[in-house]
């Protein structure tokens, strides 16, 4: 008797809800790290302009090796999705996958600590005002501590949930919200007896929580019983070569994409901070909203990295299409609301972070609306592009990828940027258009490759061929 098979329509349903269940707590996770950056920004924000400058900056060298590191340890994500798919039971590959991660952590983590020790040389060179730099310098000298704990915390982020406890990100991030909270309202304005540390209290609070979250996510790992079956932090010291050379080639391509998207949007504070503290300020307010509308379609194109992974070990080339294209109309659905959102109630927008209605902050809300009215632009681009690189992260495609980021971003990117800021009256509004036009093209070049996986010959999984062979 013929066995009945699913028909497309349920497939895709199938499909969209398995991605949902992975996605929504990892943007939900997303978007609750982004309002613990966007604590310090609030507590900050209240020391005065030249205070909110000097960590913006400090978070654009921090938050660029952080999350270039961060790339580089994720691909495990894309590894253990791979090899679970090919084998349910894969606890001994899972292991040495994690624990290499946390080893490429702890080794990547000390690089970004010596880059932040050198802060306040690196804003100098950048043309910043030596005040300004001095600062910078001094919040980099503590906030550095914090690499670590964080690499090695997003290497275990993406061990929960590539095993299907997403929903853990989710918890440890929210008590790390309230931590944030707690370590930033004790340390910058001085609570609770301690000292009122300022610019440097905001940096100990980032310090702290830290190391709070890497300590729940051990804690978590040790007391699931299906976490625990993989053993991660069992015979930590023994070296798997092997492993850590494949999460190198994939992963430093990944960690070149950060660099590339994450440095020009980074590399804007040092451009903003030519024109004036104001336009400086402005653009990290607006670019702080820029970045939360952003969280969801990257948690989306986490969960989609997961699911084409899974089906590529699987060799399922039918599921693979389906997973890489849910995520991304998934993720540009979304972007399309937030971009209504940024047009139609700015000032709502604004005030998460300050109170536009102060006359202090009149100069800062002005230039903020103005760059916010690109990011809407800019939105549904975004979204696209952020899962796209997702799904070609799950055929474990970066090399490619991390040629067009570099295209992308540093070409027609950084090219306009620099034209319309300082060559013509648009400065700080040129520089977003410039940010804009890079996402542009990641987005359509990025698409295109997806769409031609199987005739690039990216769907060839030669571990799985030599299996069955």
């Amino acid at each position: 008797m013929k066995q009945a098979t699913p028909s497309d329509a349920t497939l895709w349903r199938s499909e969209y809800r398995a991605t949902l269940r992975l996605a929504w707590p990892l943007a939900l996770a997303n978007l609750l790290q982004m309002l613990v950056h966007a604590v310090d920004v609030i507590f900050v924000a209240r020391l005065g302009e030249l205070e909110l400058a000097a960590s913006s900056l400090g978070i654009a060298v921090f938050g660029l090796s952080m999350w270039a590191f961060s790339g580089l340890t994720g691909i495990v994500a894309a590894l253990i999705a791979e090899e679970l798919g090919r084998r349910r039971h894969a606890v001994r590959e899972v292991r040495r996958s994690v624990r290499m991660g946390l080893w490429l952590a702890l080794a990547s983590g000390m690089v970004g600590m010596a880059i932040c020790a050198r802060g306040e040389e690196i804003m100098l060179a950048t043309g910043q005002e030596p005040l300004l730099a001095r600062r910078a310098g001094d919040f980099l000298g503590i906030i550095m501590w914090a690499m670590v704990p964080m690499v090695a915390a997003s290497v275990l982020r993406n061990f929960v949930a590539a095993l299907g406890r997403p929903v853990f990100a989710t918890a440890i991030t929210g008590l790390a919200l309230g931590a944030s909270l707690l370590f930033n309202y004790t340390f910058v304005f001085g609570n609770f007896g301690a000292p009122a540390l300022g610019l440097e209290g905001s940096a100990l609070a980032s310090v702290l929580t830290a190391l709070f979250t890497l300590t729940s996510y051990v804690v978590a790992i040790r007391h699931d019983r299906r976490l625990r079956r993989y053993h991660v932090f069992g015979n930590w010291w023994r070296a798997e070569w092997t492993r850590l050379a494949d999460l190198l080639r994939l992963g430093s391509p990944v960690m070149v994409i950060i660099i590339a998207e994450a440095g020009l949007f980074s590399g804007a504070a040092f451009l903003m901070g030519r024109f004036g503290p104001s336009e400086l300020a402005g653009h990290t307010v607006a670019l702080q909203v820029a970045a939360l509308a952003f969280q969801v379609p990257f948690g989306i194109g986490q969960a989609t990295t997961i699911r084409v992974g899974y089906h590529f070990g699987a060799g399922d080339h039918a599921a693979i299409g389906r997973a890489g294209w849910a995520g991304i109309s998934m993720g540009a659905g979304f972007m399309c609301l937030t971009a209504m959102a940024m047009i139609m109630a700015p000032q709502m927008l604004l005030s998460i972070y300050v109170d536009p209605a102060l006359a202090a902050n009149a100069a800062l809300a002005t230039f903020a609306v103005r760059y916010m009215v690109v990011a809407a632009a800019f939105q549904l681009f975004d979204g696209i592009q952020a899962v796209a690189a997702g799904a070609l992260r799950g055929l474990q495609d970066t090399r490619v990828p991390m040629l067009i980021a570099i295209f992308s971003y540093w070409v027609p990117g950084c090219g306009v940027a620099l034209w319309l800021g300082f060559r013509t009256p648009l400065e700080g509004t040129g520089v977003w258009i410039g940010l804009a036009t890079g996402l542009v093209f990641a987005a359509v070049l990025l698409g295109w490759r997806w769409s031609r996986r199987e005739k690039l010959g990216l769907m060839h999984n030669p571990e799985l061929a030599e299996s069955r062979a």
